[in-house]
């Protein structure tokens, strides 16, 4: 049985974007973001497993025609999620109209790999047992996210991780931005916040401050990433699932944390600098670190 060395588990959603000017349908959700940007580089054994409605199956025809490996779990309905912006893009109003069935450790037997990435969008895409069962076979990844979004009648809560204690222990890297790291550490102090998740059992802390870099902490060191500042601002949506993308992909060539953390860093750069998934190639990153402007994180 093959073991990968990358696989992302994660729904496909369906994305309606609703804006002053146009309504839009689209497919959306880390799994697709991240499957976007890995597919652009040649040299790496990677997997996706999703679970969407046969309605969406065409997007997933569409990653196997990019000779990605894709396993489909059924399930009765994808993600739908609603966003409806204002003329200010900061305001947003999200819906989910329609959840797809959460992820199965038996589903989930057949697949192997040295790392997982868990592209949660919502509070039960995931259960504790599902994370436990999969780091058992190799380093589990997570995007606290959607650890960190419950729906109510449609409507999208802030809400803590309630089994994060039991969680943390099986996660090896854990991305966090400054609201999400508050939320679960109950600080708004980077480094505060990053012993705490480490003590909790992360092994790798990712915390991105948007256009301000991001800091990456082991245990040992504070790596204070840049962000490399972008020629025009025109699509954010999908940066956070672009820079893990990055590196992911870096550490699972055995890079270092700080070089995979450039490498992610330069990555989403240019991911904001165009509408829908990663476009780039390996040359573009290193072109964008060597020639964009650096703007290191104060911790």
């Amino acid at each position: 049985m093959t073991t990968h060395e990358l696989c992302c588990i994660g729904h496909i959603t369906l994305d309606k974007i609703v804006t002053p000017r146009s309504i839009i349908h689209m497919p959306g959700g880390t799994s697709f973001y991240f499957s976007h940007a890995i597919r652009r580089f040649d040299d790496i054994d990677y997997a996706l497993v999703t679970a969407l409605g046969e309605s969406e199956m065409s997007v997933v025809e569409e990653l196997r025609n990019y000779q990605i490996e894709v396993s489909v779990m059924p399930s009765k309905k994808s993600v739908y999620f609603e966003n409806i912006y204002g003329e200010n893009q900061d305001n947003r109003k999200q819906r989910v109209l329609a959840k797809a069935d959460p992820f199965s450790v038996d589903f989930l037997t057949q697949i192997n790999a040295k790392i997982f990435h868990l592209g949660s969008l919502l509070a039960d895409d995931f259960s504790t047992d599902v994370i436990r069962y999969l780091s058992g076979k190799g380093l589990v990844s997570v995007d606290s996210q959607g650890y960190l979004r419950e729906v109510r009648d449609k409507k999208v809560y802030a809400v803590d991780w309630p089994g994060k204690m039991e969680a943390l222990k099986y996660i090896h890297f854990l991305k966090v931005n400054e609201h999400e790291m508050e939320v679960l550490t109950g600080s708004a102090d980077v480094k505060t916040a990053a012993f705490q998740l480490y003590e909790w059992g992360v092994q790798e802390v990712l915390i991105t401050l948007g256009s301000m870099g991001s800091v990456i902490y082991d245990g040992k060191t504070f790596y204070k990433i840049p962000a490399f500042k972008p020629k025009e601002v025109v699509d954010a949506t999908g940066c956070g699932d672009t820079y893990m993308t990055g590196y992911l992909y870096c550490r699972a060539k055995g890079k270092s944390i700080e070089e995979a953390g450039r490498f992610a860093a330069a990555m989403s750069t240019l991911k904001i600098e165009a509408s829908g998934p990663f476009k780039g190639s390996k040359e573009d990153i290193f072109r964008c670190m060597e020639t964009q402007k650096e703007l290191f994180p104060e911790i």
